[in-house]
């Protein structure tokens, strides 16, 4: 893989970053004007050119989905989705705190595509710096005359808001996350109607991932060629990739999705090895919810379409959890699980009694007090959940159900091995973790 020149985090520790004047010096707001002077559909057929596919989990095409706003609608709301609460994503934290005025052009060059004249930023609550960095590029971006009224002499009117939510998984999903927008308990609505018909406060709304809008000014100043050729097929355009775990360079890395996930680890631009050279024996490579690979599938390639091959979801937030060979894996499992029990909304049977069900039995075997059948239990409970079978309203128990099933179907050696040698003392060990 050839060396790659950053674009989203190009002005990442430049002294200054936040503000608009170092922005502006970098030829930022440039593509928000090219695009005040195309008409909403050129802008929205320059995205889809491109492919922008979302980063926030599920990659569905950013210009397709503002397609689906009704064509007679008098009034649109953007919604930014800046909660990030997939364990362990950070790459919009990063992109907020150090450029937060490529966020604010994307929002701009979003909004006038969708014809959206009011756009809320719903921030994760845990971003106390992030929120007073962007409120002051905000606020920095009105005196400018970038947002407000007539926004760059163009006739076009837009007002930002940043709402913090209160952490909470649920309202990752763009549904749940409305919901809290507006006031209410965090649960996802059972579709139809859907956000572009009806979202927020009964308008047609559309959400996009702080990823995927900074994308948007470089789309419209390179071109949709420019961003079609970095990375292959499907799966084009500038990315970040998390990495943490036992790595020596563990943090928020850019490059292209024709990388692998062994790249990404070792590489020198990237993760360069672990720690003391202890081997890999899992992968969480798109956030926890995607699925596992084993040390042996690191050459899944980190793009939209090869994670499914290794039986994973997708790509989902690009954040890679790295577990050495020296952990064991039914600490994994627990935890995986009780992140899970604790974060479903309860309001669909099966992921409220899957995720109790799946964290009570990985508690089991975690205390040195499993049986081979709880592993076959774990395998019918995680295929019996999620909106991809027909059976929830979010998809959070499919998000539940992969990573669960992937580390039984790939490690039920391991555990085999660990329920046929009951170790003392293990349940006062895991007791002690969970309390």
């Amino acid at each position: 893989m050839g060396s790659y020149e950053p674009v989203l985090l190009k002005n990442r520790g430049v002294e200054g970053s936040c503000t608009l004047k170092v922005h502006r010096a970098g030829g930022g707001y440039a593509g928000a004007e090219k695009a005040l002077k195309l008409s909403s559909d050129e802008v929205i057929e320059e995205v889809k050119k491109a492919n922008l596919r979302g980063r926030g989990g599920a990659g569905f095409p950013a210009g397709v989905k503002w397609s689906f706003l009704p064509k007679d609608r008098e009034k649109t709301i953007l919604c930014v989705n800046g909660d990030e609460s997939e364990p362990p994503t950070f790459s919009n934290r990063v992109l907020m705190e150090s450029d937060p005025h490529m966020l604010i052009e994307g929002i701009i060059i979003a909004a006038y595509a969708t014809r959206s004249q009011v756009a809320y930023v719903y921030l994760r609550v845990e971003f106390h710096e992030q929120f007073h960095i962007l409120q002051l590029a905000i606020d920095e971006a009105y005196a400018a005359g970038l947002l407000g009224k007539d926004v760059l002499g163009s006739g076009f009117d837009l007002d930002v808001y940043v709402h913090r939510g209160a952490g909470a998984y649920v309202c990752g999903e763009e549904t749940g996350l409305i919901e809290s927008l507006e006031g209410k308990r965090g649960w996802p609505r059972i579709k139809p109607p859907f956000p572009a018909v009806e979202g927020a406060f009964g308008l047609p709304t559309v959400v996009n991932n702080v990823e995927t809008l900074a994308n948007l000014p470089h789309i419209m100043t390179r071109g949709a060629d420019w961003f079609q050729s970095i990375g292959a097929g499907s799966s084009t355009g500038p990315k970040l990739f998390c990495l943490s775990g036992p790595v020596n360079r563990p943090g928020c890395f850019e490059g292209a999705m024709d990388m692998t996930c062994e790249e990404l680890i070792y590489g020198d631009d990237y993760g360069r090895g672990m720690v003391d050279d202890v081997g890999v024996k899992a992968v969480f490579p798109g956030g926890i919810s995607m699925g596992v690979l084993t040390g042996d599938e690191l050459g899944m390639k980190m793009d939209f379409d090869d994670p499914r091959n290794f039986g994973l979801l997708g790509l989902g937030t690009a954040a890679a959890v790295v577990v050495d060979v020296e952990t064991d894996m039914r600490d994994v499992l627990l935890n995986v699980s009780r992140f899970y029990s604790h974060e479903s909304c309860g309001q669909c049977t099966q992921c409220r009694e899957g995720t109790s069900w799946m964290y009570r039995i990985a508690s089991r075997i975690a205390m040195g007090a499993g049986r081979i059948e709880d592993l076959d239990l774990l395998e019918q409970v995680s295929g019996r959940m999620g909106m991809m079978p027909g059976y929830s309203i979010c998809g959070l128990p499919d998000g539940a159900a992969f990573p669960i099933r992937g580390l039984v179907q790939k490690f039920r050696t391991e555990y085999e091995e660990h329920m046929g040698r009951q170790r003392d003392g293990r349940a006062e060990a895991v007791l002690r973790v969970l309390n």
